[in-house]
C-alpha cells in the first residue's frame, strides 16, 4: 500500500510525516508565544493582584501580626489575626472587643520608627505588613474594658476591675496567675474614646501606663482600625475570638441603654419648659386678641 508524497530537495516525503512536521512546529510556536505571553501578562496580573489586595486591606479586612505577649493567651507571638474594618458602620464599639488601633497621635507620639532607606527593601515591608506577615510597628491590639461615659476602677473588694460599678469576671480571658490589675486607678472615659487593656496584666502596657498622657490613658475612637475576629494562623490555633459572657451582664447593658439614652433624657428635659413657656404665651395673646363683648 502506498502513501502520496512530494519532493523536497530532490527527495522524496510522505504526505502524512509533512504534516505532522507542520503540526509540531506549530505547537512548539504556539508554546513559545504561550510562555512569552504568560511572561509579559504577570506583571499586570501582579499589580492587579495588589490593587485588590490594597482596595480589600483598606476597606474591608485586614490582617495583622502579633509581634509581644500583651494579649496572652488570648492571642500568642507570631499569631496572625484578621481585622473587620466594616464592622464598626453598622455597630459601636462594645466592652470585651478586641480592637486594633493606630497608636499615632495618641501613646507613641515619642517613638520613632525607622523606614527601610532601600525602595525595595521597603515595598517588600510594606507588602509583609499588609498580608500581615510583618508586625506594624504604629499599631496596637488591645480589649476595650470601658466606652464613653464609663467609669472604670480597679480595684473591688474581691480584687476584680469594676465597669460603672458592676464587677468583671475575667478568669476566662486573663493570662493564668495574673491578677485584674497590679495597679490600683479610677477613670472616666471621656466622650469620643476609649479604655483598653491587654489580657496579660502583667506585660501589658494598655491605658494604666498612659494615665499621665491627653486623655489619661484612653484612646481615641477614630483611631481604631478594626475588631479582630479570628485568629487565622497557625492553623493549628485558628479560631474565632468572642466577645466574654461578663461584658453581656445585664446590669452592663442597663447602664449601657442609660448612658445612650441621657442625651435624649437631656432634650426632653430641656424641651419641656420650652414648649410650656410657648403654649403659655400663645393663650395670653389669644385671650388679648379677643374682641370685648
Amino acid at each position: 500500500m502506498t502513501s502520496e508524497s512530494q519532493e523536497h530537495d530532490g527527495a522524496s516525503v510522505p504526505v502524512e510525516d509533512e504534516v505532522g512536521v507542520v503540526a509540531e512546529e506549530t505547537q512548539k510556536a504556539v508554546k513559545g508565544k504561550k510562555k512569552g505571553s504568560f511572561w509579559k501578562e504577570l506583571p499586570v496580573l501582579i499589580v492587579i493582584a495588589l490593587a485588590f489586595a490594597l482596595v480589600i486591606k483598606t476597606f474591608v479586612v485586614q490582617a495583622f501580626y502579633i509581634p509581644s505577649e500583651s494579649m496572652e493567651n488570648t492571642l500568642l507571638v507570631n499569631d496572625q489575626i484578621l481585622v473587620n474594618k466594616l464592622v464598626y458602620r453598622v455597630r459601636d464599639i462594645e466592652r470585651g472587643d478586641v480592637v486594633v488601633f493606630s497608636g499615632v497621635d495618641s501613646w507613641d507620639e515619642k517613638v520613632q520608627v525607622e523606614e527601610p532607606s532601600n525602595p525595595v527593601a521597603g515595598f517588600f515591608h510594606w507588602v509583609g505588613t499588609m498580608f500581615g506577615v510583618v508586625p506594624s510597628e504604629r499599631d496596637y491590639v488591645k480589649r476595650v474594658i470601658g466606652v464613653p461615659g464609663d467609669t472604670v476602677k480597679c480595684c473591688d473588694a474581691q480584687g476584680r476591675v469594676t465597669v460603672n460599678g458592676v464587677p468583671l469576671d475575667e478568669k476566662g480571658y486573663l493570662y493564668p496567675g495574673d491578677v485584674p490589675s497590679y495597679k490600683f486607678f479610677e477613670t472616666k472615659v471621656p466622650p469620643g474614646r476609649l479604655w483598653v487593656m491587654g489580657d496579660h496584666r502583667s506585660v501589658s502596657y494598655d491605658s494604666r501606663l498612659h494615665m499621665n498622657n491627653p486623655g489619661g490613658g484612653s484612646i481615641p475612637i477614630d483611631k481604631v482600625i478594626g475588631r479582630a475576629f479570628v485568629v487565622m494562623w497557625p492553623f493549628s490555633r485558628a479560631a474565632v475570638i468572642p466577645i466574654p459572657d461578663t461584658f453581656g451582664q445585664p446590669a452592663l447593658k442597663a447602664a449601657s441603654a442609660v448612658g445612650g439614652a441621657a442625651p435624649l433624657v437631656a432634650g426632653f428635659a430641656g424641651a419641656v419648659p420650652v414648649v410650656l413657656w410657648r403654649r403659655r404665651r400663645l393663650s395670653r395673646h389669644t385671650v388679648a386678641a379677643r374682641p370685648v363683648p
